[in-house]
């Protein structure tokens, strides 16, 4: 049954509008117990809280009772979300066997990419048809790179059943479950179309190498909104069976055994810029998810010393992220990692935003650093090519949320991110500035 976004029928007084509140809340309130033992399957439920990774499944609730009882703002925020899912309904699903590559495996189901700043340095011949061999052009994305179709493909997965899946949660309108969940079970379940849950020959460079570790960032970046998707499906979408859940994790399970025993997600999780901070966040989230906490609470303490103390300067400045020709980009891209990874520290247990380091590091300092040029109070001091200031927008709403008061007051002063600000909606980071990753 689809439920309506708009006020409460005429005549209702204000009693039983309390009493719709409070039978509301008590819903609400009733939430599950999350798995906590290792390996523990969380099973999938019926009902108005949804057992996200990254999102706050009990402040969607809430949310989602606002919106109902005819919260006028959110209503408008509703139509940003919808408009956005209005327009994938006539595309995809998308499915890793569609391309015209093969991998150097031979197997169309695993994913293949193309590195985004590698570029011949000689004309295409027949004899040479990559233009081998290739340099490296920091910041400057060969288009090469979008004829091979799994990267861009991947990233409207992840884009579509994500917005998809929050505008059937706000609006209970059916199409939106039915697609959202025909996007996630063509390219992770169906077994004629699902992608090998690996990353073995992805950003491959011509001439040079099949596949990088540095290629797992085309996942990491985006993947933990799959994961949210799901778990708002869960809540008794229509479209997305038991069978559908129970597939998606054992996708996730497979591909979390290879992040972390393959070569490549050893050498990724050594990385010690934004490579390993995505790579870290990726791993706590896919292991919340499939009910690995104990590797969760362990990947994010180890987050404190091994990331924040050694990528965050006292002034708040991320140095390796600096030295790129898309500084400010960076800077904001390497915090979408660590926002999200305070997101799920909140699910299990460890507080990444309160954590200072021995020389005065620490999160809000580089949300902090930002502001200046977030609100256009000042010019980004560091080199940037192409500096787009609403890429802090959702950083700064999360800071603020945590309680940095600096970040609260610049909030109003945010550049609004193309399509609307859907912070109220969806409350966790995303990477708002599209440019390719390398």
């Amino acid at each position: 049954m689809e439920c309506s976004v708009g006020a409460p029928p005429a005549g209702r007084g204000r009693f039983a509008r309390a009493i719709v509140t409070a039978s509301a809340l008590l819903s609400v309130l009733a939430i599950p117990a999350a798995p906590s033992a290792q390996g523990a399957e969380p099973a999938r439920h019926s009902g108005s809280v949804p057992r996200t990774v990254v999102l706050d499944g009990p402040r969607l609730s809430l949310t989602k009772l606002k919106l109902q009882l005819g919260d006028r703002n959110l209503r408008r925020t509703v139509r940003d979300l919808t408009a956005r899912a209005d327009q994938w309904m006539d595309q995809g699903p998308w499915t890793v066997t569609d391309k015209d590559q093969v991998p150097p495996s031979g197997d169309k189901h695993d994913y293949f990419s193309q590195a985004p700043y590698w570029w011949p340095s000689r004309p295409k011949t027949d004899d040479n048809p990559y233009g081998c061999p290739y340099v490296q052009k920091d910041g400057q994305r060969n288009p090469d790179v979008d004829k091979m179709t799994d990267r861009p493909e991947v990233g409207k997965v992840f884009e579509s059943a994500y917005e998809l899946s929050l505008a059937w949660y706000y609006t209970g309108k059916r199409a939106y479950a039915e697609h959202a969940a025909d996007i996630l079970r063509t390219w992770f379940v169906t077994p004629a179309t699902r992608m090998n849950p690996s990353l073995n020959h992805a950003q491959f460079i011509p001439c040079i190498y099949d596949g990088r570790s540095i290629g797992i960032i085309d996942f990491s970046q985006g993947f933990t909104s799959l994961l949210d998707a799901a778990a708002l499906l869960d809540t008794g979408a229509p479209g997305w069976s038991k069978s559908d859940h129970e597939g998606f994790r054992t996708w996730n399970k497979q591909f979390l055994d290879w992040l972390v025993n393959s070569d490549f997600g050893k050498e990724e999780g050594a990385a010690e810029n934004n490579h390993g901070t995505f790579y870290d966040m990726q791993v706590a989230a896919i292991a919340t998810a499939v009910g690995d906490r104990d590797r969760a609470r362990q990947v994010l303490r180890d987050a404190r010393t091994k990331r924040i103390d050694t990528q965050i300067a006292a002034d708040g400045t991320q140095p390796q992220e600096l030295e790129r020709t898309r500084s400010f980009h960076y800077s904001t891209f390497n915090l979408v990692a660590y926002t999200r990874m305070a997101a799920i520290g909140k699910h299990v247990g460890v507080d990444l935003w309160h954590y200072t380091g021995p020389g005065g590091a620490n999160l809000f300092k580089a949300v902090d650093i930002l502001l200046p040029a977030a609100t256009g109070a000042a010019p980004w001091p560091y080199p940037e090519l192409d500096l787009r200031a609403y890429a802090a927008s959702d950083i700064v709403h999360a800071a603020a949320d945590a309680g940095d008061r600096k970040a609260r007051a610049a909030v109003d002063k945010l550049q609004a991110p193309p399509g609307g600000d859907l912070w109220a909606l969806r409350p966790a980071v995303e990477q708002l500035d599209s440019i390719a990753q390398g």
